[in-house]
């Protein structure tokens, strides 16, 4: 029975041109399960699940060094001098810019450049805190503090004393920047002068409990605590309404019937925020980066070749490192941002990106050319059997062999050598060239 079954007109009037050269990820799993697995054959039972697991595999490992590359993209290089890379990108096998009359120029990668991290700093080098709201920390601004009328402002050790705080009294922090939900709070404090209590004794624990609450009464507890010690945590304000009509603010609130003694310093609450350019935490780009796409090079990549720009340099280019002899430009990848970075030379120009995936990223790319399908089968077999208990060690290399001469074959297949192309390219080698 014929693999064919559309018409000539059905398949010429369609979009699926050259499908035939392929063989679909699901049609090799069910052929395996076929031809490999039952009584009396190479292996008796396994699992459907498991065949899918490994020719997933396989399709990947083969995707890198075994299959050609077709996959490609097509940007103009804006003024960023920057190219996001594709969704399913694994690594490029070729970035090149175009002419005008379509003929590609490979860009080499330059690994004298970079782009790293840039941290903000002050006058002094030091790290810039990334806190809203409280500049220098909640201690600094006693404008807005207020005790309640048992806790004790002991400005000679700087610390609030609550000694003879009872249920529910409170040490107010009133009138700060807005807390907003969704946001992470970390909060570090000093509890100190704390009796202690006889960890058998079964009285209740005094504590006190810092507590967020913002502007619609949502509010968020750290953990309250009740021994001597420096505590930080951090929190998210979450939707969790008081409905008490309280004021945004922070404030810690003795949580027990048995009043907290003991007192606090060192307290510090700052919003967390990340390290991105959104956010203000790092610079918009590091100067390294700026430099590099600033600089124009020496030499430019619009020449004609008809004139002596490049010839008449007599010695001057002794000792030149060949990477660099070259003028259609550079590039780094920089894999933290996933964006490739271009000297300033490419900005404007049509650059394409070759690179290779792992066939993996959608159903209509998970297919096999049909030159490296019999390698799919014994890369299965092999996959299966030696991940199996109780199979005899002489089948298990016997199929990595076969797996091994297979994907050799494919690799010769698919390199696509044709005798008269060669033969063609060949007979150039034999031209005299006069200087």
């Amino acid at each position: 029975m014929g693999l064919i079954n559309s018409t000539d007109q059905q398949y010429y009037v369609g979009d699926d041109f050259g499908n035939y050269q392929f063989v679909s990820l699901e049609a090799i799993i069910n052929q395996f399960m076929i031809a490999y697995v039952g009584e009396q054959k190479i292996i008796s039972k396994v699992k459907r699940s498991d065949v899918a697991f490994h020719a997933q595999r396989a399709l990947a490992e083969l995707s890198f060094d075994t299959f050609k590359s077709f996959k490609s993209q097509e940007i103009s290089v804006p003024a960023s001098l920057q190219m996001i890379l594709p969704q399913d990108y694994v690594n490029y096998t070729k970035i090149s810019w175009v002419d005008s009359s379509g003929i590609k120029h490979p860009i080499y990668p330059t690994t004298k450049t970079s782009n790293p991290t840039s941290i903000s700093q002050d006058s002094n080098g030091e790290y810039l805190s990334i806190i809203s709201g409280f500049k220098e920390g909640l201690t600094t601004d006693e404008t807005n503090i207020t005790y309640a009328s048992t806790i004790a402002h002991d400005t000679t050790n700087s610390q609030a004393d609550f000694t003879a705080a009872a249920q529910f009294d409170q040490l107010n922090w009133n009138n700060v920047n807005n807390f907003e939900v969704g946001k992470y709070y970390t909060l570090t404090y000093t509890i100190s002068n704390v009796p202690y209590l006889d960890p058998i004794s079964t009285a209740v624990v005094a504590q006190v409990k810092p507590r967020i609450i913002d502007n619609f009464d949502n509010y968020v507890d750290f953990t309250a605590q009740s021994k001597n010690g420096t505590y930080t945590q951090t929190v998210v304000l979450g939707v969790n309404n008081l409905a008490l009509n309280h004021e945004n603010r922070f404030y810690f609130q003795v949580s027990t019937i048995t009043a907290f003694t003991g007192s606090i310093s060192n307290v510090k609450l700052v919003e967390n925020v990340n390290l991105s350019v959104d956010n203000g935490g790092l610079n918009s780009e590091s100067s390294t980066w700026s430099s590099y796409k600033s600089q124009t090079p020496s030499e430019n990549n619009n020449d004609n070749y008809e004139d002596d720009t490049y010839w008449p340099l007599e010695g001057t280019r002794y000792g030149l490192d060949p990477q660099h002899a070259q003028t259609n430009g550079s590039f780094y990848i920089d894999q933290n941002s996933g964006k490739i970075h271009f000297s300033s030379n490419i900005s404007g120009k049509t650059v394409i990106l070759d690179y290779v995936s792992d066939n993996l990223g959608s159903d209509n790319e998970m297919r096999v050319h049909k030159f490296a399908e019999e390698a799919m089968y014994k890369w299965i077999a092999h996959a299966v059997l030696s991940t199996r208990v109780n199979i005899p060690e002489q089948l298990v290399m016997r199929f990595k062999k076969e797996r091994f001469a297979e994907v050799r074959k494919a690799k010769l297949r698919l390199s696509n050598i044709k005798l008269e192309e060669l033969t063609q390219i060949l007979r150039g080698k034999s031209k005299q060239i006069k200087h």
